[in-house]
């Protein structure tokens, strides 16, 4: 059993450290589809870093639950870019408070966030399937 949990913890964190620059890399990139890329793709990469590291903390968590529970409070947390108090807007203001909170509310986010948890539960499968 422990030998199984090593093998979890550690492709859960090399997943991290996979996904953590990719998802800042989207949110920093200047090429072909920038606009695009930083703005909607990222979504998927915020999505599945969110999954894969409540996964790392939470091991009793199924999958479902974690994708479910990811793609819930990101739902909310578009919804609350919509209301501009001024402690929000502070968080705001800096590069990290931007990518955790977002300034803008979009509609067309949200697919972006179900397909991010649906790509973070198959890899989460395949991080179960693969450390048994």
């Amino acid at each position: 059993m422990k030998e199984i949990m090593k093998k979890r913890w550690l492709w859960t964190v090399v997943s991290l450290v996979i996904i953590i620059p990719i998802g800042f890399y989207s949110k920093l990139y200047r090429g072909p589809a920038s606009f695009w890329i930083n703005n909607s793709l990222g979504g998927v990469f915020y999505e599945i870093f969110w999954c894969l590291l409540i996964f790392l903390l939470f091991k009793r968590m199924r999958p479902w639950g974690i994708a479910l529970a990811v793609l819930s409070v990101t739902c909310a947390l578009e919804f609350l870019q919509l209301w501009h108090p001024p402690a929000l807007v502070y968080l705001r203001s800096s590069f990290l408070g931007k990518a955790v909170l977002g300034t803008t509310f979009t509609w067309s986010d949200i697919p972006y966030y179900f397909a991010g948890c649906g790509i973070a539960y198959i890899w989460i499968i395949l991080i179960q399937k693969y450390s048994e």
